[in-house]
């Protein structure tokens, strides 16, 4: 089999390059940031193996953030359609670096406020909304599942992207509670981006490739017993790259099935929270988010990572065939 020199160029270079990268800087971040005693706190009342975690330094997603970056700037030239994607991943990034910055740095246990957090998130978002809609040839547009149709309505699409983007992005949020969850999960669904944007012509494959890189080179270090975690810093840069990949490649439904592990950790919360509440402190499940619930019931942390990775990949493999 022979691989052609353009994807060699727009898939293989920035992936490795982006690893690379992600490999060399982390030992120098995760030693700077045991000197700032950046470390990660753990609840009491939650599940005890997770105590002997507390002082494992977090914001480590500044690693994949560099890497990625880094590596874009050498292909945004010749691929600008990686530019809304980079952009939702940066701008949720540094809102993620600050909340960390506030809780672990400052010692603020409630880092930025919810209206605060809320408020930046719609920032990040309008400002995406407006560039897809001035800037990218296919604005908001969206192709149906099971059809050729492209849906473009303005007052559906712009209110979806919201729901669809700051749903994502704290999706992605609650999967990051195990070492290599959310990096293993969120490889996958890179990797899927990158055959869909190969086969599409899509034109992001740089910047997908450089997040599978950059995650793959993390997850050396974030693996069972990990040494660093992303926090909040990486968790929400991923998930504005997840919602940016799939609106640029007008194909936002298919979070729903690649994604719908950040789907089940939400919506496990959310009935947590409400169960709570309607039944005066009772709990639906053991704990949440969900992959907490299966670790109560006894399944090791290794166990649930690897279960959670699998399932997300054999639902981009059925992404790949509702796309096709």
């Amino acid at each position: 089999m022979v691989i052609s020199t353009e994807i060699i160029q727009s898939v293989m270079i920035p992936l490795l390059v982006a690893f690379a990268i992600s490999v060399a800087l982390s030992p120098f971040v995760i030693s700077f940031l045991r000197r700032l005693k950046v470390g990660q706190t753990e609840r009491v009342e939650g599940v005890q193996s997770h105590l002997k975690k507390a002082g494992t330094p977090t914001m480590g997603g500044t690693i994949i953030l560099i890497s990625v970056l880094v590596t874009c700037l050498f292909f945004v030239g010749r691929y600008p359609r990686i530019i809304p994607v980079l952009f939702l991943t940066l701008g949720f990034g540094i809102i993620g670096f600050l909340d960390d910055y506030l809780k672990v740095v400052l010692k603020r246990s409630d880092g930025l406020l919810p209206k605060q957090k809320l408020f930046c998130q719609l920032a990040v978002t309008t400002v995406f909304v407006v560039y897809l809609i001035f800037k990218d040839e296919s604005g908001l547009a969206m192709v149906l599942p099971f059809t050729d149709y492209v849906l473009d309505i303005k007052w559906i699409t712009v209110p979806l992207v919201y729901l669809a983007v700051i749903g994502t992005v704290n999706g992605v949020n609650f999967t990051d509670g195990l070492d290599g969850l959310a990096t293993g999960v969120t490889t996958m669904v890179a990797v899927f981006f990158t055959a869909v944007s190969i086969g599409l012509g899509g034109g992001i494959e740089p910047i997908t490739a450089a997040v599978t890189g950059a995650l793959l080179g993390f997850l050396l270090f974030n693996v069972y017993p990990a040494q660093v975690f992303m926090g909040d810093t990486g968790s929400l840069a991923l998930g504005g790259f997840v919602a940016g990949a799939a609106y640029v490649l007008k194909m936002p439904w298919i979070i729903l099935v690649v994604g719908l592990i950040y789907l089940v950790e939400v919506l496990s919360v959310m009935i947590q929270v409400t169960y709570f509440k309607k039944t005066g402190g009772k709990r639906f499940f053991k704990m949440a988010p969900i992959h907490h619930h299966f670790e109560l019931c006894g399944w090791s942390e290794t166990r649930v990572v690897a279960v959670f990775t699998v399932v997300t990949a054999l639902l981009c493999l059925l992404g790949l065939v509702l796309v096709s």
